[in-house]
């Protein structure tokens, strides 16, 4: 995957900081920007637990930056993060670049690097305790998302009572097989963007990859939209919020903030 490169976000004060709030009951650790709102809802990351690129060997995981990210976004406004993986427990990460200011602030962080090495097992959570949902990219997501039997049961859930759902890079892998109470496909009739066909063809990947992700989200009946390779697109329609690669993960982060500030001020 192309490296990471995103104008830095400017580093947050002492008291946007990542800390523990009460853990939800299922004993999934989260993070907060500010201790005094945890009694809202969090938002659960979710990150792939497959660590290889198909038969080549070459090592993956979720992407540090699609994590990091959206995270920095959301805390500004001081919105709790859980974090779930497909398996549970550590998953492997990809793109581990620490010359990027936030993956360093995060990756150095004690809080962070609990909470992402105890991740909760996605068929564990229970949907009703998180306010969205939030599918990172990285290849691994491609192999085990669509897979998995948790991915549209949560999903479905949390959307279908009024949460948020994003995803950015590879991690709208996991809406392909997303489908709601009435049997349509969540995509369906939605505009959408993610990783496109032009750019797994230009990492070599479209033979390694179980199935191009911008073509198989048109055939569920989403609009994708795209923008040049390596270019930051974030869609929203609705409470659907994607993005293209990993130039977008600030993007998408800051538009599921806006949504799930904006639900709270209607409250």
């Amino acid at each position: 995957m192309k490296p990471l490169i995103l104008p830095l976000l400017p580093m947050l004060v002492a008291a946007v900081a990542p800390a523990f709030a009460n853990p939800p009951a299922t004993g999934t650790p989260t993070m907060t920007a500010h201790t005094a709102q945890s009694e809202r809802k969090p938002v659960l990351f979710v990150l792939t637990s497959h660590a290889s690129k198909g038969t080549t060997g070459i090592a993956t995981g979720y992407y540090l930056g699609e994590v990091t990210h959206p995270l920095a976004e959301l805390e500004q406004a001081g919105i709790p993060v859980a974090f779930a993986s497909i398996q549970g427990g550590e998953p492997p990460v990809d793109g581990l670049d620490l010359s990027d200011a936030v993956n360093a602030r995060y990756w150095n962080d004690a809080t962070f690097r609990d909470a992402v090495t105890h991740t909760q097992r996605l068929g564990d959570v229970d949907p009703s305790k998180y306010s969205g949902i939030f599918f990172a990219g990285g290849h691994g997501a491609i192999w085990d998302f669509p897979t998995s039997d948790a991915v549209p049961r949560v999903t479905r859930a949390i959307y279908e009572a009024g949460g948020v759902v994003g995803a950015v890079c590879h991690g709208p892998a996991a809406l392909v097989n997303v489908t709601l109470s009435d049997g349509t496909y969540l995509v369906a009739g939605k505009r959408v963007s993610a990783f496109t066909d032009e750019e797994e063809r230009a990492v070599q990947l479209e033979a390694v990859v179980p199935f191009l992700l911008e073509s198989t989200l048109v055939q569920r009946g989403a609009k994708h939209e795209a923008a040049p390779n390596w270019t930051a697109k974030v869609v929203v329609d609705g409470r659907l919020v994607t993005g293209q690669n990993p130039q977008s993960a600030a993007g998408v982060g800051a538009a599921m903030r806006a949504l799930l500030v904006g639900a709270e001020a209607r409250e």
